[in-house]
């Protein structure tokens, strides 16, 4: 049992790297809760539209994730080697494809908007207005379409200052971002002191707001305080230098991350837009569900990344005995802190829907999905956190055929047909899946016995 038990020290380099991590994303989603339930009390056709539009750019989002993912496998090793040169390189990778990326995003939600939308736009109940939900959809993307590029070079910064031990400024530069959002939100979505009720476009704007001003934190104190982050000095000064050989190793390792990201992200929104066919109430049921549910997961999620950044540290530095002990400790640490907050979210799953002004047969149907999703917490701590070991150590494509490519063979498939061809009630479909997610960890478990994941990339 010790050797799933780590001493004072362990939970105290855990700690010092999860936590700015925990906090940050805790604060992030727990603000897209209250913007979610201020949204929601205007009604439930603001509150889908803006669902369905952050569920299109929840796939960009994950995209940006994998592919500054994808080269931060590198910057982790590079750090733990002590090559500052290697993490510039880096560094400059994900800022050229990540504004690249920024802008392909902008041309494709722009140009096919309404199609996209109307993707998750089918009669099922008699609950909502599905015209008045794809115009509120489109108010609200436009202007949100302003915030990609900043939410990119965003991630670029906070990925490299974490991958490098560096955890505390993007935390705090979040925790000011969303505060002007959660004020922004409150001013402009309602009206108050003085300021136009702008309902979806409020909180649009609010978004958008906090994006540049996160971006420019980041950006002025990296630069102000550059000896202290020593990537940043002359990154931009040769900024098209990048050794080719890290270009392609970046590509054939890293890059199918970006590719498992863009397809997992778009079997999640597969799944939801099946689930959609059963109607508004299920759009509004689901959007609940999920928001609630993403500030329950922080902590296991933050506890993935901890993993990438402490075992690829190690990996770099060839200490392999260390890189397993210590990822055995954080896979069990992680799955016990799915079993509490799974525990926390049962017990609080009745609470939150009644929150929204929607209907009644949405705010079961989210009551309903919360209580699976609780069960299922443990299951999916331990999913993440194979998922970040099998990375850390380069396995790309076993993380693209055990993350995307299930879900794309097994969940999507299974749901399209039971939506499509049976008549039973979203609960039992939605198990459905979850129980396909079991299987999916067994996999998990098999490969992480097998130590696969044992590689020095640099």
């Amino acid at each position: 049992m010790k050797k799933y038990i780590g001493d004072k020290k362990f939970y105290k380099t855990v700690f010092a790297v999860a936590l700015p991590i925990m906090l940050q994303n805790g604060i992030t989603q727990f603000v897209n809760l209250l913007d979610n339930i201020m949204v929601g009390q205007v009604g439930t056709e603001q509150m889908s539209g803006v669902a369905i539009v952050n569920q299109l750019l929840f796939v960009f989002n994950l995209c940006v994730f994998g592919a500054v993912s994808g080269a931060g496998i590198f910057t982790a090793q590079y750090y733990g080697k002590g090559n500052e040169e290697g993490v510039r390189q880096t560094f400059r990778f994900k800022f050229l494809f990540c504004i690249f990326f920024a802008l392909f995003g902008v041309a494709v939600l722009g140009l096919f908007n309404e199609q996209l939308i109307g993707l998750y736009l089918n009669e099922g109940s008699a609950e909502g207005d599905l015209a008045l939900t794809l115009s509120y959809g489109k108010d609200y993307l436009w202007i949100m379409l302003i915030g990609l590029l900043p939410f990119a070079v965003a991630q670029t910064y906070g990925s490299t200052l974490r991958e490098t031990e560096k955890t505390v400024l993007p935390m705090t530069a979040g925790f000011i971002a969303v505060g002007l959002n959660c004020i922004g939100n409150y001013i402009l979505i309602f009206g108050n002191f003085g300021a136009p009720a702008l309902g979806v476009r409020g909180a649009a704007i609010s978004t958008v707001a906090s994006r540049f001003l996160e971006v420019g934190i980041l950006v002025v104190t990296v630069w102000a305080k550059r000896q202290r982050y020593p990537f940043i000095v002359k990154a931009y000064r040769h900024l098209f230098r990048i050794e080719k050989k890290l270009v392609s190793d970046i590509f054939r390792k890293g890059m199918i991350l970006l590719v498992n990201e863009a397809f997992w992200a778009g079997g999640i929104s597969a799944l939801a837009q099946c689930y959609s066919q059963r109607g508004l109430a299920v759009v509004a049921g689901y959007n609940i569900s999920s928001t609630v549910t993403n500030v329950f997961n922080i902590s296991y999620m933050a506890l993935g990344t901890s993993i990438g950044i402490i075992v690829g540290k190690y990996l770099g530095a060839r200490d392999f005995e260390r890189a397993v002990d210590e990822d055995r400790k954080l896979i069990a640490f992680s799955v016990l802190v799915g079993v509490l907050m799974g525990a926390v979210m049962a017990a609080f799953s009745s609470f939150f829907p009644n929150i929204y002004n929607t209907t009644e047969e949405a705010k079961e149907i989210a009551r309903q999905f919360m209580l699976v999703t609780a069960c299922m917490m443990p299951i999916y701590s331990f999913q993440n956190a194979c998922y970040f070991t099998l990375r850390s150590g380069g396995k790309t494509f076993i993380t693209f055929l055990y993350d995307s490519a299930f879900i794309w063979t097994f969940g999507f498939p299974v749901v399209l047909l039971l939506v499509r061809l049976t008549t039973l009630p979203i609960l039992h479909i939605y198990l459905v899946v979850c129980a396909m997610d079991v299987i999916k960890s067994v996999f998990g478990y098999v490969l992480l016995k097998k130590r696969i994941w044992l590689n020095q990339l640099i």
